[in-house]
């Protein structure tokens, strides 16, 4: 069993920053990978990041590059996403999710990922 908590999401101005955690709670369950995804209202869910705890290989989405990052800490117990530069179209519920098992589709299939977060909500205002 994992659990996923986030936290640090708000509301800032567009061109601020704001990083938020997701505590990782999985026992004694190795996790494959850990991403983030988020979702605007009216809009399907879509990976902004992720990260292969076995290699601490990562990819971000083309929408968020150069923007944002993604890193886990060295006890693989808490994820971060660090956003800079934000857009009012980064407005969303930003989630944590983790995958124990391999998938061979993409990164960003959300049928990847077996854990989910709860969600924190992350509004941009112009």
């Amino acid at each position: 069993q994992v659990q996923l908590v986030e936290s640090g999401g708000g509301s800032v101005q567009a061109d601020g920053s704001l990083t938020l955690s997701c505590s990782v709670s999985n026992g004694d369950v190795d996790t494959w990978r850990l991403a983030w995804f988020r979702q605007a209202p009216g809009k399907e869910r879509e990976g902004v990041a992720v990260i292969y705890t076995g290699d601490d290989n990562t990819y971000v989405s083309q929408s968020v590059r150069g923007r944002f990052t993604i890193s886990l800490n060295n006890a693989k117990t808490t994820l971060y996403l660090l956003m800079s530069a934000l857009k009012p179209e980064d407005t969303a519920v930003y989630y944590c999710a983790a995958a124990t098992r391999f998938y061979g589709g993409i990164w960003s299939d959300t049928n990847g990922y077996n854990y989910w977060g709860q969600g924190t909500q992350v509004t941009v205002s112009s």
